[in-house]
Formats: structure tokens, C-alpha cells, sequence
């Protein structure tokens, strides 16, 4: 009897199960991969890119159609503009695996706090998509560019950015969680990676772009665009952005050269760097400590020097310190003059050493960020040269 009653119970558990009420068929669904928005009048257009499944998969040959398709709508609202994509897409949009977020410059200098709203609020997307600025143009027109090395151009943007963000110091890779956070952060201000598009975008478009070795137009990754609070203010140079990086501790690889004392070259690879920001109060003003230990490689010689020599060594890491401290000026200086704030969240760092000055000093931040002092203890190593002691240059003969 008791077993009886065990079986009834649970199979009146059973009947209370949901079971697959919201199963999805992936046969019914669009996969989204690249997201565009940007700002048309005072409404929003949302562009999608979606995989043509036929054109990517590995089992069939394509047809010589595109592996992709743009679906858009434009309203007032993103949620909206979302919705509205049903009038052209014949499946449900589906956007658990965006790729990238693309934003247009417009939109980007009117405010972008709205469109991170409407995303974070969304459940079926995750938030570790790369976000980017369409530099001088459109986000939709980034996302048309065809490439021949990836098929999906949101999966040529992603891996692009990835790679150059891990190898080639002026570009840096924000996730959607990461933008919000420096968004709220008091005394931080958010920084993106510009995405240009090169040559003819309407031949970009088309397959032809996919015919030649040389494409007819490619996105560049090129510049970081500043934001005060959530607007576009402007954009840091190649040299401005290293620095950058360098100060945020975002560098993981990079190369650069330095001069030699003969003329020419020698070229330095960052194998490994990292950087410290400590703050404290002197006399009652705030002064900021970068502390930076780089560690990296010769890995080009176009001058006359002698490596097997320890103190051509000691004179390259000299002068490998002497640049990092130059390229972190630079752009702090721009911060100063240019933007007038404080893009590196020096105000959260003396927040966390002293809470006291910074509640004295947080209502007049940019009154003490114009004229903060920084101090720089940089140590450079070169740990390897390579497998020549010298240039080939020594070794010409006459």
C-alpha cells in the first residue's frame, strides 16, 4: 500500500512538470551572429547579420551565395526596432551567439546608455560580445564587409579584434559587462576600439571582394573612442592608444621600435608586461604611481650595434623605458588638454588608498585631474636577442 502511494505521488509530481514548453528548433531560428545599431532622425535602426545555413555548412558545397544576411527595422525604441525585424525575417531571430556589437558614430556621439540598457535587459543574449565604434561610418556598413579568410564578417570582426587586442598594443577588446562597469564606475570613463571601413565599401559588399588576393575594402581596427559618460568625445591616435593600454594594464603583446645611437632601428617585442596604479596624497595633492615591469625580446635589428655587448643591452632597455614613459605622457597629456577627464580611472585608485581625500576631492576631480601628478617607476628587461648576436648589416660585404 505505501508503494502504491509512492507511485500515485509521483506521478502527480510528474503531470505538474513543464517538460520542453520553450524548446527551441533550430530549424525554426535565424542565429544571429552580428549586431548593428545605429541612429536614423531621432529613431533607432537595427541590423542584424544572420548565417545562411546552407552557404556555411561543412557537409554541403555553397552555391556562391553570401554565408550571410542582413535583416533591419528601424523605430523609435531598440526594443522595438528588435521586434519589428519579424516583418522581413521568416524564422525568429535568435541572439545567444552574437559575435559583435557595432555602433554607429552618430549614435555613438548622441549617447549610447539607451542601447546598453535595452541589451543587458535581454535574457536569451550573452554579454561577452565584443563592442566597437564604426568609425565615420555606419555600424551597418561594417557588418556588409564580405572576407575571404572567415565566411561570417561578424566572425572576422571578433577574431580580428581578439587577436589584435592580445598582440598589437592600440587596440583593446570591451565586452558588453566590461562597458557597463566602466560606464557606472565613478571617475571612469569608457574607451572602445574604432572600426574603419578601407576602399570601396559598395564593392566590400559584393562577392567580387572575395575574388582577388587584395580585398576591395577591409575593416581596420584603428584608434580609441573616448567617451564622457555615455557619449562620444573623440578619438586617441595609434601612439595615444598604446599608452593607454600600457596604463590599464590591457597589454599582453605588442611591438615597437626604438632609435639606435648609429640611425636606424631595433625593434623590441613585448613578451610580458604588467602595471601597477597606486595613489597617495603629498603636500596635500594627489599624486598618481604607475609602476610597470615589461618584459620582451629583440626581435629586429636594422642599425649597427653589437648585442654580445651587456651594456648595448642595458642602453636598449634605457631607452626601451625612456618610450614607455614617453607613449604613457602622451596620452595623459591628451586626457588633460584634449578631453579634460579622467579616462583611467586615476580618481577610483585614489579612492582606494585614501577614501578620505577622494570624498574631499571627488566634486572638483577635473579641477585635480588637470594638474595630477604622475610618477612613473618603469622597469624595462630584454630577456632574449634571438638566435644573432648582430645585425647582418656587419656582415655585408663591401
Amino acid at each position: 500500500m505505501k508503494l502504491l502511494r509512492t507511485i500515485l505521488v509521483a506521478l502527480l509530481l510528474i503531470a505538474l512538470l513543464s517538460g520542453c514548453w520553450n524548446r527551441k528548433e533550430i530549424n525554426e531560428l535565424a542565429i544571429q551572429v552580428g549586431t548593428a545599431i545605429d541612429k536614423v532622425g531621432d529613431q533607432y535602426r537595427v541590423a542584424v547579420e544572420v548565417v545562411v545555413p546552407a552557404e556555411v555548412s561543412a557537409r554541403a558545397p555553397g552555391s556562391g551565395r553570401s554565408p550571410v544576411t542582413i535583416y533591419e527595422a528601424t523605430a523609435p525604441t531598440i526594443f522595438e526596432a528588435f521586434r519589428k525585424l519579424t516583418e522581413t525575417s521568416p524564422r525568429k531571430i535568435y541572439s545567444a551567439h552574437i559575435r559583435v556589437l557595432v555602433l554607429g558614430e552618430k549614435l555613438a556621439r548622441e549617447g549610447i546608455v539607451d542601447v546598453l540598457d535595452a541589451l543587458s535587459r535581454n535574457p536569451e543574449a550573452r554579454a561577452d560580445f565584443y563592442i566597437m565604434i564604426a568609425r565615420k561610418s555606419e555600424g551597418k556598413d561594417v557588418l556588409k564587409i564580405l572576407t575571404t579568410l572567415e565566411k561570417i564578417p561578424a566572425d572576422d570582426l571578433f577574431y580580428t579584434l581578439d587577436t589584435s587586442a592580445k598582440t598589437w598594443s592600440p587596440t583593446t577588446a570591451v565586452t558588453l559587462d566590461k562597458l557597463i562597469e566602466q560606464l557606472v564606475t565613478e571617475s571612469s570613463s569608457p574607451v572602445l576600439t574604432g572600426a574603419r571601413i578601407i576602399g570601396n565599401q559598395k564593392q566590400g559588399e559584393t562577392h567580387k571582394n572575395l575574388e582577388e588576393a587584395e580585398s576591395a575594402a577591409i575593416v581596420r581596427f584603428i584608434g580609441l573612442a573616448v567617451f564622457k559618460k555615455d557619449k562620444l568625445a573623440g578619438w586617441l591616435n595609434e601612439t595615444e592608444s598604446r599608452g593607454y593600454n600600457y596604463i590599464m594594464d590591457n597589454v599582453k603583446s605588442s611591438a615597437g621600435h626604438i632609435k639606435c645611437p648609429t640611425g636606424g632601428y631595433a625593434v623590441m617585442e613585448t613578451t610580458r608586461t604588467k602595471t601597477k596604479l597606486k595613489g597617495k596624497i603629498v603636500d596635500g595633492e594627489p599624486v598618481i604611481r604607475i609602476e610597470m615591469k615589461n618584459v620582451g625580446n629583440v626581435s629586429d635589428v636594422e642599425c649597427d650595434i653589437d648585442l654580445a655587448d651587456p651594456n648595448t643591452i642595458t642602453a636598449l632597455e634605457q631607452k626601451s623605458k625612456e618610450h614607455l614613459v614617453e607613449v604613457m605622457e602622451k596620452v595623459i597629456q591628451t586626457a588633460k588638454t584634449k578631453f579634460h577627464m579622467d579616462i583611467f580611472g586615476f580618481g577610483q585608485v585614489l579612492n582606494r588608498s585614501n577614501p578620505d581625500a577622494w570624498e574631499r576631492m571627488k566634486e572638483n576631480w577635473p579641477q585635480h585631474f588637470s594638474k595630477l601628478k604622475i610618477e612613473y617607476a618603469v622597469e624595462s628587461i630584454i630577456h632574449k636577442i634571438g638566435t644573432t648576436n648582430d645585425s647582418l648589416r656587419k656582415y655585408l660585404k663591401e
